[in-house]
């Protein structure tokens, strides 16, 4: 960016003073967010700029529950895509969006205009969530904000997509120095690249759309944060050489140039209710290169390549990656993996990724026809890497489309890597399930005696309703792997499979 946008030219180009924003009971939006009744029920809602996308298959409405006046949501169009295991083609499918904040319960109504509704489903399934169908509207009750997906017949791609907010109480103020401000309305900046300095915070109101990447370049303590869509022609947010760095419930719409979010060589960043769609080759979600400290919570992607990627060296980041915390998210990949760990490192200078915490997780999908790539949570080091001490935990993966619940491999990549991977170990696996038909047997593969996979326990293992433990009833020639079509190869040393009361007994003992 060449000419540094001031705040009160963002606040001039947003065309507003205060948000254009419905509100039950009457409130502006201003009036909101002064507002610290927090008791009080509240909706807040947004318009979509009219130059952004929309699509036409639902009409999407919500109140104050039990009475509040109905109002009518805008709906933003992401878009998704699906690889041929034939031809290698990617097909991209237009689906639906919608946002709002809220607090105290609202009730959401969502009528398929398709027609033909035979079922509809509120996603991730860990949530409860019931529908009440009528014809081909469905309408349900949320107490709390979260990220969900409805699905009318089973329909992939024409779903909608409920992106929900606490109520802002504590927004920026474009007045303050210290704030690059975004109000409602479709923002664009010289380069289409927002260099952010050090201790300045992004702001993108509710309604704002930013038609550029967000920059953070060897700086600290800075953000960006807001109820507002980054809608990239490169990247959609970049961390490169910084400490101290948060985004916060911003929205990332298929940005053109692939990835949601790359952090690369930097310590302490926070993603906290990050929300990301892409549809282009190599659409990652989040990415994490030679970094340290890095804490994704509350994170709903769905992505055209891996949804979270954790490695060491790749491009111009080096060192090793450690105190890694993914938890609260939702993951669904139309491509690839959910969760991939440990592909590129520095053959020259071996690297460790190591401290890693995956924790609360819904898996939703999982599609990959290549069985290299395959793994709803996958353990792949190359490159020299060593994957060390691993915590898995509270991880509900839902029927997928193709691929594997859990993957291990020490790989040598030859498209991707210069050497072997120098192994996995101390990984611990609680209170994993998956419930469905479609997964392929998980592998668990060590490359040689010298590159091998060691000590990895999982507890609590339940595989459509069955605990999966050594101790379970199986003929006495069996692996336990055996019981649930799993592989695990010579390379595999100390793979433990047990319940919680054997894991409680033995920790008392």
């Amino acid at each position: 960016m060449n000419t540094p946008l001031s705040r009160r030219t963002a606040l001039q180009a947003a065309g507003a003073t205060v948000l254009a924003a419905g509100l039950s009971g009457g409130l502006t939006a201003t009036e909101a967010h002064a507002d610290e009744d927090n008791s009080a029920p509240k909706l807040v809602t947004y318009p979509r700029p009219s130059t952004m996308p929309t699509n036409t298959s639902f009409k999407v409405r919500v109140r104050t529950a039990p009475d509040g006046d109905w109002q009518s949501l805008d709906i933003y169009r992401p878009q998704l895509e699906e690889i041929n295991p034939t031809t290698g083609s990617g097909k991209v499918y237009n689906s639906s969006m919608v946002y709002f904040d809220f607090q105290g319960s609202v009730e959401i109504e969502v009528t398929y205009l398709k027609g033909g509704t035979t079922k509809a489903r509120v996603r991730p399934d860990s949530y409860g969530i019931k529908p009440e169908l009528g014809g081909d509207t469905l309408v349900f009750t949320l107490d709390e904000p979260k990220d969900l997906v409805v699905q009318i017949n089973d329909e992939i791609f024409d779903c909608l997509h409920i992106i929900t907010n606490h109520v802002d109480h504590h927004p920026c103020s474009a007045d303050d120095p210290d704030v690059i401000y975004f109000g409602p309305g479709v923002h664009t900046v010289t380069g289409n690249i927002l260099n952010v300095p050090s201790g300045k915070t992004v702001y993108l109101a509710g309604g704002a759309v930013l038609s550029a990447q967000v920059y953070f370049k060897d700086v600290e303590k800075a953000a960006v944060r807001g109820h507002g869509v980054i809608a990239s022609p490169y990247n959609g947010i970049l961390i490169e050489g910084s400490k101290n760095i948060s985004a916060q419930d911003v929205i990332v719409l298929n940005p053109r140039g692939g990835y949601v979010s790359t952090t690369g060589q930097s310590e302490n960043v926070r993603y906290k209710k990050v929300r990301g769609f892409s549809s282009r080759g190599n659409g990652d979600g989040i990415d994490i290169f030679s970094s340290s400290d890095v804490v994704l919570d509350g994170c709903f992607l769905r992505n055209s390549d891996d949804c979270i990627a954790i490695y060491a060296h790749r491009w111009d980041y080096y060192g090793d990656t450690r105190n890694i915390t993914v938890q609260n998210c939702t993951l669904w990949a139309d491509v690839a993996h959910p969760v991939n760990i440990g592909t590129h490192g520095n053959t020259d200078a071996p690297e460790t990724i190591e401290n890693l915490l995956i924790k609360n997780i819904d898996i939703l999908d999982h599609r990959e026809p290549q069985m290299n790539y395959q793994g709803c949570i996958a353990l792949n080091p190359g490159d020299s890497n060593l994957i060390s001490n691993v915590r898995i935990e509270d991880v509900r993966i839902e029927d997928f489309r193709w691929g594997q619940v859990i993957y291990m491999k020490v790989m040598y990549n030859t498209k991707y890597n210069t050497s072997v991977g120098r192994g996995i170990e101390d990984v611990y696996v609680k209170n994993l399930s998956y419930t469905g038909t479609h997964a392929n047997p998980s592998l668990f593969l060590g490359y040689d005696a010298d590159h091998a996979i060691k000590n990895v326990t999982f507890e609590n293992l339940v595989i459509n309703g069955v605990v999966i433990a050594d101790s379970m009833k199986k003929p006495s020639w069996y692996y336990t792997t055996d019981a649930v079509q799993w592989f695990y190869n010579e390379h595999v040393t100390n793979l433990k499979f047990i319940t919680t009361a054997e894991a409680e007994a033995a920790a008392a003992s």
